[in-house]
């Protein structure tokens, strides 16, 4: 949960500096609001590819591990 509200935090950091230039208004442009969204939306599809990559990686890293400790893994590659 933590790193999930670290990355959400970068994320609105990174996204508000990028898109909103004018603080003299209290609502968003319609440019600052599509700016955002496609900003958003972008690195989300990029946090979706890393956990995808993550995922895919998981297994191998954990059997590898287990086998440098002499403990044998089960299937899904966790220890058994």
């Amino acid at each position: 949960l933590r790193d999930f509200l670290l990355v959400y935090n970068r994320m609105t950091e990174l996204c508000f500096r990028h898109c909103v230039c004018n603080l003299n208004y209290r609502l968003l442009t319609g440019r600052e609001e599509s700016c955002l969204d496609s900003c958003a939306a972008r690195l989300v599809r990029a946090n979706h590819r890393l956990m995808g990559a993550y995922v895919g990686l998981v297994p191998a890293l954990l059997q590898r591990r287990a086998a440098e400790h002499g403990t044998p893994a089960g299937p899904s590659g966790l220890p058994a």
